[in-house]
């Protein structure tokens, strides 16, 4: 088990880190989501020894993190860390051997991450030389051809076309497979939604959701509701009690209902606008649990009260 425990960072006046806390399971991955300068980077650093915590620690295995377990690890930040001219064949080999591993042990490895990752014919140009995504995908190799026993990305999907994204999913479904432990952060919380086993949300320092999709969903306040009602004026449904227009678009809505609201009142309200042709509850997505998630508490409550 890979852990998080109550990681306390400031910089002067400026906390950084309150208590973020979370594990990830071998075999899993965990997607660690959070806004521009929420924390999430800083948290990484701190597992990788580039970052000291006020208070808190990492422990993997049930022990804190030291140099010797670091080497173990591949970490990706979201800065690029290459040396630009050097060819890509011989980084992958160094950073392998960095590692601990023996010159032809690297030299294999070398080969094998930059044809997985559509690098096999670009192993001998210099990283300069190279698009901004095909440095990103050496970045990644980079993190992985050690064979390390737990994976910490920063961004690792940023810059990737559709086929870079493809390729490095699978590959770190393959890593989990083989029961490495899996952190990395995105914005693109689609892939995390699809990819990850456990997900944290990350806001002002503090964690204020973490757990599968489908239990941020349980925790979420009340449910989304479809509406589609073409003849219906905008803000037919603003007034009804416990409900919450989400979105409306051209007799569109999507409304979120507080917990004991009734959805055959919306209903009713929306057959006296006209034809309804859709009617149903909808999961949200995970871009919506996290607007939720770090949306500011006085703005929330600002919310409900409206709702209400």
């Amino acid at each position: 088990m890979l852990e998080f425990d109550g990681l306390h960072k400031s910089y002067g006046d400026h906390h950084v880190l309150e208590g973020v806390g979370f594990a990830v399971a071998p075999g899993s991955m965990f997607g660690f989501c959070g806004a521009n300068g929420a924390g999430k980077t800083t948290t990484m650093r701190i597992a990788m020894g580039l970052a000291r915590p006020d208070a808190g620690q990492v422990r993997w295995r049930g022990r804190p993190l030291d140099e010797e377990g670091r080497r173990r690890m591949g970490y990706m930040p979201e800065e690029r860390g290459l040396y630009p001219k050097m060819r890509v064949g011989e980084q992958l080999t160094w950073f392998a051997r960095l590692h601990g591993l023996d010159a032809a042990a690297a030299a294999r490895a070398a080969e094998e991450w930059s044809d997985r990752l559509g690098l096999g014919e670009r192993r001998r140009s210099r990283v300069e030389e190279l698009s901004l995504g095909n440095q990103q995908r050496v970045q990644l190799a980079a993190a992985l051809v050690s064979r390390p026993e737990v994976l910490i990305l920063d961004e690792p999907f940023s810059g990737l076309d559709p086929v870079g994204v493809d390729a490095l999913a699978d590959a770190l479904l393959d890593q989990c497979r083989a029961g490495v432990p899996v952190v990395f952060s995105s914005h693109q919380l689609d892939l995390v939604e699809r990819l990850c086993d456990a997900v944290g949300i990350l806001a002002r320092g503090r964690m204020v959701a973490t757990g599968t999709v489908d239990d941020l969903r349980r925790r979420g306040s009340g449910g989304l509701l479809r509406v589609v009602a073409p003849d219906a004026g905008p803000g037919w449904a603003a007034a009804l009690p416990g409900v919450r227009v989400v979105s409306e678009r051209t007799g569109d809505t999507l409304l979120e209902l507080a917990d004991g609201a009734d959805d055959q009142a919306v209903l009713a309200a929306a057959l006296r606008t006209g034809r309804v042709s859709h009617f149903a509850r909808r999961e949200a997505t995970l871009v919506e649990l996290f607007r939720e998630a770090v949306a500011d508490p006085a703005q929330r409550t600002d919310r409900e009260e409206v709702a209400a």
